[in-house]
């Protein structure tokens, strides 16, 4: 399990003086990125072969408040990984400083070729380290279908 420390600041929290959705947000990708980089995924490796993650979905779960200066902690742990290492999916849990649960978030994602801006498969050796990292109980390896599995399909506007 990967963990990484944060403290609430100002411009986290929103009106109800409480941490706001959108700072668990920047909080799980600031986790993720540093994860990544510890685990070799750094930002110009990433570079060298025309990738970068994108997010599919995040589902958030909140348990519990927290608020103005408090130590928080995110960990992550990767619950699933397609074969060819273009499906990921994330855990990541929030506590606070005296580690009560405050929140949970399932995040699925995958790898973009940056030029043909379509899905692809991880180069080897990125995936030689994704087959590394630290794995959840639940972890599964991913299938196409199980980006779908919440059976949420784009619909055009009706003009």
């Amino acid at each position: 399990m990967y963990k990484k420390q944060f403290e609430i600041r100002w411009s986290d929290v929103d009106a109800n003086g409480h941490l706001a959705n959108s700072a668990y947000t920047n909080f799980m990708s600031h986790a993720r990125m540093a994860f990544f980089t510890e685990k070799g995924f750094t930002m110009p490796e990433i570079m060298k072969f025309n990738v970068g993650p994108v997010v599919f979905y995040e589902h958030m779960y909140y348990f519990k408040e927290s608020f103005l200066g408090t130590p928080i902690t995110v960990t992550i742990e990767v619950s699933g990984l397609s074969e060819d290492g273009m499906l990921f999916m994330f855990e990541h849990n929030f506590y606070n400083h005296k580690g009560e649960h405050l929140a949970y978030c399932e995040m699925q994602g995958a790898w973009i070729d940056l030029k043909a801006r379509k899905l692809t498969a991880l180069p080897g050796v990125l995936l030689e380290l994704a087959h590394k990292f630290p794995k959840s109980e639940s972890f599964k390896v991913l299938t196409k279908e199980d980006t779908r599995k919440h059976g949420v399909k784009p619909k055009a506007m009706k003009l």
